[in-house]
C-alpha cells in the first residue's frame, strides 16, 4: 500500500499560495506523518502532535521551490526525517527523565484478541528498540508504504542500504521477539533484490 500522490493541480496551487489546496495537502498526509513521527518519538503523542504541525510548516514554506519533477511524499518524508532527527539530538543534548516502557503509550488496536493485541505491543515494543536508521527504514516501508525506491530518495542513502536496513531491522525484531516468546508467522522471504509487499 504506497501513499498517493497529490492531485498535480492541487499542488500547483498549493504552490502558489492557495491555503484550501494546502488544506486538501494536509488533510492526505497528516496522519502518515504522524503516526512515522509517534513510532519514531517513542509513542510520545504530544511531541508527535508537536512535529507533525512543525513539518507542515516546512512544507508549507519550502512548497514554493519544491521541484515537479521530484516526488511529492519522497520530499515530505525528506522534511520530516530532517525534522525528528534534529528533534532527537536536542533530546540527546538535554537532560530527562527516564520514562518507563510501560508509560508509552500502546497501539490501540479495537476488538482484537487478548493474544494478538499483546503481540502487536511486543512487536512495537521491539521495534522501538531499533536504531535510528533501522527504524526509519522499517517504518517508512512497512508503515508509510513508500517503495523501496523512495525510501532510498527520502533517506538518501543507495538502494542496497535501504534494503540492507530493512532485513537487518526485521530480523533484529524477530529476534527481540523470539526472546520475549513471542511467535509472530512470517511470510516466505522474497528472493534477493525482489521488494516484498
Amino acid at each position: 500500500m504506497s501513499l498517493p500522490q497529490p492531485d498535480p493541480g492541487v499542488l500547483r496551487k498549493a504552490q502558489r499560495g492557495d491555503e484550501k489546496a494546502f488544506t486538501i495537502i494536509v488533510r492526505t498526509y497528516e496522519q502518515p506523518v504522524y503516526n512515522y513521527v509517534l513510532r519514531l518519538t517513542g509513542g510520545d503523542r504530544a511531541l508527535s502532535e508537536d512535529l507533525t504541525q512543525e513539518v507542515f510548516l516546512r512544507v508549507y514554506q519550502g512548497l514554493p521551490s519544491f521541484s515537479l519533477r521530484s516526488r511529492f511524499t519522497t520530499w515530505l518524508f525528506q522534511v520530516t526525517k530532517n525534522r525528528v532527527l534534529d528533534e532527537l539530538r536536542a533530546m540527546e543534548r538535554r537532560p530527562r527523565a527516564l520514562v518507563a516502557l510501560d508509560d508509552i503509550p500502546p497501539l490501540e488496536v479495537v476488538d482484537a484478541p487478548v493474544e494478538r493485541a499483546e503481540t502487536i505491543d511486543a512487536v512495537w515494543r521491539a521495534v522501538e528498540a531499533l536504531n535510528p536508521d533501522l527504524k526509519m527504514a522499517l517504518l517508512l516501508r512497512d508503515i508509510v508504504g513508500l517503495s523501496y525506491a523512495e525510501i532510498a530518495e527520502t533517506l538518501e542513502i543507495t538502494l542496497a542500504t535501504v534494503k540492507w536496513r530493512i532485513y537487518k531491522a526485521r530480523e533484529e525484531v524477530q529476534l527481540a521477539l523470539r526472546r520475549d516468546g513471542v511467535v509472530v508467522p512470517t511470510a516466505t522471504p522474497a528472493p534477493v533484490g525482489v521488494e516484498s509487499a
